[in-house]
């Protein structure tokens, strides 16, 4: 019978890969850096191959790694989902799961039903109230947050990075034009979320007016809301390029969209590092990451 690497040092090596850190993967699998260094380095001794290279604390797939990777993370995989088959009990696993309602329309729903099925017996209570961060732990399991950086008691994994936009109705750019002038923008509205003033700061200093003052800034606790008053004329919403792309609103378009505005701002997946422990903590997280949602 053929010999088979240990088991830990794969579970080590394709955990740094999606996580695409080191020190996030030893966090998840509560090891010391060493220690996740020293299963990895077993695999490579095992396959013969060098699998990262090694430059000072960051560690990037050698392309050996990447191939490596490739043949195996699927079968991987598949046998986490065949013991969760020989071990599955019949009972549900429920999942309190806080959401930001913007990023739940359009990023988790069109996706749930993938989970569903992977994983039949995992079910989801949604919660989009506010201050889900501060829950965590209390009266959620988990949570998608958009935060600049998380609660460092909490596990958390980065699910993307954004540009700032200014969007508008297409009567309203039109209006301002292609270029920005103090003038015509402090004729507007614009539309900020209660918790993201600061992405209203980033962009007006990027567009090189950090003194302007618009004619009001009306605040929203909803992005879905937001883009629905941009979209009538109310005013111009600062939010995210990928909150504009996903929406596909042909009444919206961008102010200045050459103008690159880094957010400050980034979608997170947080939970309790003890609750990586349960099965539907477990099966979400991996899931979410794996989908690249």
């Amino acid at each position: 019978m053929r010999r088979l690497p240990p088991l830990r040092s794969l579970e080590a090596f394709t955990r740094t890969v999606r996580l695409g850190s080191a020190r996030a993967a030893a966090e998840e699998l509560a090891l010391s850096p060493s220690a996740l260094s020293r299963r990895i380095a077993t695999l490579e001794e095992f396959t013969g191959k060098r699998l990262f290279s090694r430059q000072k604390q960051a560690m990037k797939l050698t392309d050996e790694g990447e191939a490596f990777y490739r043949a195996v993370a699927p079968r991987i995989d598949a046998l986490a989902d065949a013991i969760d088959g020989q071990v599955e009990d019949g009972r549900l696993h429920r999942l309190h799961l806080g959401v930001m309602p913007l990023f739940g329309s359009q990023r988790l729903f069109p996706r749930l039903a993938e989970l569903r099925k992977k994983h039949p017996q995992l079910h989801i209570d949604i919660d989009t109230s506010p201050h889900l961060e501060a829950r965590v732990g209390d009266t959620l399991d988990a949570a998608i947050v958009l935060s600049q950086s998380p609660d460092s008691a909490l596990y958390s994994v980065r699910l993307d990075h954004n540009r700032v936009f200014a969007i508008a109705d297409r009567a309203t750019v039109a209006e301002v034009g292609d270029t920005p002038d103090a003038a015509r923008l402090a004729r507007q509205t614009f539309l900020v979320h209660n918790e993201l003033a600061e992405s209203f700061t980033a962009w007006r200093d990027e567009i090189g007016l950090p003194e302007l003052t618009p004619a009001a800034i009306d605040h929203f606790d909803s992005g879905q809301l937001i883009l629905e008053a941009a979209a009538q004329g109310l005013g111009i919403a600062i939010m995210h390029d990928d909150h504009l792309a996903r929406a596909k609103d042909e009444r919206l378009a961008a102010l200045f969209p050459d103008i690159e505005v880094e957010s400050p701002f980034s979608y997170w997946f947080v939970c309790r590092p003890g609750a990586l422990e349960t099965r539907a903590v477990r099966q979400f997280h991996d899931w979410l990451v794996g989908a690249g949602l």
